[in-house]
């Protein structure tokens, strides 16, 4: 029996279990495969004892209805910056993909299916360049990988978005209040977008487009007469006046992300400072985009994802990931899938439709 090792990286995100059931559904039918998985990405392989559990059809049944990953997860511990203390407790980043790539090789995995967003397919991309034969699978809610037109993940965190915006702009409107709802989106705005348009926004700031808070305060006060209106907002996590910076802070020890959010509370003061006085509420949304049971449009997705990567493994169509192009599943090199974002491009089709339907972006 040939060995198949399975690791989920980055953030959490709906659909994760779907591809791991879809892989071990389709590498059953070859009866020649056994499947195994990393627990936290590849942090598994490093343990004592190891932490890699056989991927049995007991252990996958049903679970593509769960959101998370039953192999868990991790942003730390990244092989192409690998975070080592020395005596001082200063941090320092080493590339450590050689002992990655030698520990899988030594465990007698002859293939890898790694599941994760930009990040992990640089590593993938990286293990691939060091001999391994590997395969990608794109996972991100904020849909910024460009190689494909869709990640799974994306339409749930919209869904989510979507549905707790709904309940704000009924009490935005009892109360002739400004609600702000901040989303996620470090570099890509498409949740907030995609959030602003279903949700019936009338202001959507994104990190693509840097806004004027001028232009807000105008939209805001053109929507109130006699103290009476309402306004609803959705900004992402990455949004910034044309003026200003994100909000940030120092990422948690082993990571060399800074961690975004607040936003939604920086914006309510910039427009209070401008002179804006209905009162003005803030929701962050924060891990909740990233929770709970995937749609069924994710689910199918990521369902089809894990099997088309199993049939590249069985191809040896390896330095690849996988990508749905033009409503099909096909598979591109890592090098293109990491080469540049999937950003919302200012003068898009679904920017200016959405200036159409009246929404504002501050520019």
């Amino acid at each position: 029996m040939k060995k198949l090792l399975i690791a989920t990286g980055g953030g959490d995100c709906p659909g994760l279990n779907a591809v791991i059931r879809g892989i071990c559904k389709r590498a059953k039918k070859t009866k020649e495969w056994e499947v195994f998985g990393s627990m936290e990405a590849f942090n598994g392989l490093f343990t004592d004892p190891l932490r890699i559990i056989k991927l049995t059809s007991k252990k996958t049944a049903g679970i593509h209805v769960r959101g998370g990953t039953i192999l868990k997860t991790t942003n730390k511990s990244d092989p192409l910056h690998y975070p080592v203390k020395d005596e001082n407790g200063n941090v320092t980043f080493v590339d450590k993909t050689k002992d990655y790539v030698d520990r899988i090789k030594e465990l007698g995995f002859d293939a890898v299916i790694n599941i994760g967003g930009d990040g992990s397919q640089k590593i993938s991309k990286a293990f691939f360049d060091h001999g391994l034969p590997i395969i990608g699978v794109p996972k991100t809610i904020d849909n910024d990988l460009s190689a494909t037109d869709m990640t799974f993940g994306f339409q749930t965190a919209v869904q989510i978005a979507s549905d707790s915006f709904d309940k704000l702009v009924t009490t935005a409107e009892s109360h002739h209040r400004v609600m702000i709802m901040e989303v996620m989106g470090r570099d890509a705005g498409w949740i907030a977008l995609h959030t602003a348009i279903a949700g019936g926004a009338e202001i959507c700031l994104i990190p693509e487009i840097p806004y004027d808070i001028n232009k807000l305060v105008k939209k805001i006060e053109s929507r109130y007469f006699e103290g009476r209106g309402f306004v609803n907002i959705v900004i992402a996590e990455g949004a910034k006046a044309k003026e200003g910076t994100i909000v940030s802070r120092e990422g948690d020890e082993g990571s060399r992300h800074v961690r975004l959010g607040g936003v939604a509370l920086q914006l309510s003061q910039q427009l209070k400072d401008a002179g804006v006085h209905p009162e003005i509420r803030e929701t962050i949304l924060g891990h909740v985009q990233r929770g709970g049971t995937p749609t069924a449009f994710d689910r199918v997705l990521a369902s089809l994802f894990g099997v088309k990567a199993f049939e590249m493994l069985l191809e040896g169509d390896f330095g690849k990931m996988v990508a749905f192009k033009n409503n099909t599943f096909v598979s591109v090199p890592l090098e293109d899938a990491t080469k540049e974002n999937n950003v919302v491009g200012k003068d898009s089709f679904i920017v200016n439709g959405a200036k159409g339907l009246g929404i504002i972006f501050g520019d």
